[in-house]
Parts: structure tokens; sequence; C-alpha cells
């Protein structure tokens, strides 16, 4: 099992993470802005047809790829500093749905998967402000996604980002904080510090998900815990 996550993790954080698998550190450089530049979602999109990523990844993450045997599709659209440009791959595909921005995001994530229903939304970054958990509910920091999921009868809970730290913002977003495998849910922080932990917490349970905290400290925006088998 390969772990992708930002570099700028805690690194208590990623000694509790590499448990789980091998820890690759992401970071890119000159590619796009500094706060999201180690952000794995800004680069992958894992769809249930295979991993999308952006042309222009840096050549040693393709590298690690294939040494890996991890499979994946390259997307059209080249990763870049300005918004939107920064938020192609930033789509969240479920096995019913693709929540996406379809002005923005990469055309190529459509095309591998073109038996979803789309669910359009106005934010950029999906996943970034949305995690998707295993029973088909989900939760989320975005006011407007939370209105397009409910709209179409699906569970969402939301929770506010206010507590989750990203360097250079007021905040963070809470699917950025976090990363799924199985039925565990990773949190890169403490659920103690959001303003609902027992909703959070019961609302995990009741989809079959044990939230493991990766450390102690404020919950941390890292751009996704990815996990990636070959």
């Amino acid at each position: 099992m390969l772990i992708l996550c930002d570099r700028k993790m805690p690194e208590t954080a990623k000694v509790k993470l590499a448990a789980y698998g091998e820890i690759e550190e992401f970071a890119t450089g000159g590619i796009t802005y500094e706060a999201i530049s180690g952000h794995p979602d800004i680069f992958f999109c894992p769809t249930p047809a295979g991993l999308i990523i952006a042309p222009n990844l840096p050549d040693k993450y393709f590298k690690l790829l294939k040494k890996k045997h991890i499979q994946y599709s390259i997307g059209q659209l080249p990763v870049s500093f300005q918004y939107p440009d920064s938020a192609r791959y930033n789509t969240l595909v479920t096995k019913k749905f693709i929540i996406q921005n379809p002005a923005i995001s990469d055309k190529s994530i459509q095309n591998l998967n073109p038996n979803q229903e789309m669910i359009k939304v106005r934010q950029g970054y999906i996943r970034c402000n949305l995690l998707a958990l295993p029973n088909g509910s989900f939760i989320t920091s975005d006011f407007g996604i939370e209105k397009s999921l409910r709209a179409k009868n699906i569970e969402t809970l939301f929770v506010g980002p206010a507590c989750i730290k990203l360097d250079g913002f007021e905040h963070g977003f809470f699917g950025g904080a976090c990363g799924i495998y199985g039925n565990s849910l990773f949190l890169c922080g403490s659920l103690t510090y959001f303003k609902e932990p027992e909703l959070i917490r019961e609302f995990a349970e009741k989809a079959g998900v044990k939230i493991i905290e990766l450390y102690d400290g404020p919950p941390v925006d890292i751009g996704t815990i990815m996990f990636l088998k070959g």
C-alpha cells in the first residue's frame, strides 16, 4: 500500500500513519501556489475506473507509480498557479456519482467514468471540501456542496472548517484533512477541535467507519491522504 501525504504533515501524524503502509511525502515546486503544492488531491484524482493524474506531475512520481505497479491515466490539462487551473483534478468520483464543477474539472475524469450521475456544484475544490463514506453518505465543509447533495436526497453532514489549519489561509477544509481506506477514516488532527466532535463521530459510526486521529493537535488540511494500491 502506497500512502501519499503532504510532506508538511506533522511528523507525529506521519509516524502513526506509517503503520498502515509505505508513506511517500508528496511535494512539488514551481507548479502551483505554495499552500497546496504538496497536496495530492491537486494532482491525483482516484476514480472507480482508475487513477487520473495531471500531465505535469513531477517525473519522480511517474517513476514511483510505475515502480509500485499502480495503473493510471494522464489527464488533458496541466495544473497551474491560478484558479481554476489549480483545481482541474480536485473532483470526487464514487461508484454512483461524479461531483464536480464541469466548467473546471478535466474532461478526462468524466470520459473515464461515463456511467456515473453528475452532480454539478459551483465549488472548484470539491475533494478538498468533501469526504465520501462507504455507505454512500458524505461529510462536507462547503454549504453549496451540501445543498447540491441534499437536493438529491443524499445523507450529508456539514462540518464547520474554522479549526482546520492551512498555511496562508484563514482555514482549510474537512476533506483535505482526511483520508479514507476501507472502513477507516484517517484524520490529520484531533476531533476535539471541532464544534461538533460527537456529531462527526456518530455520523461516521452510522456509516460503519472508525475514525483514526493521527495526532493530538488541531486538524491540518494536507490535501487528502491518498491510499494507492498496485
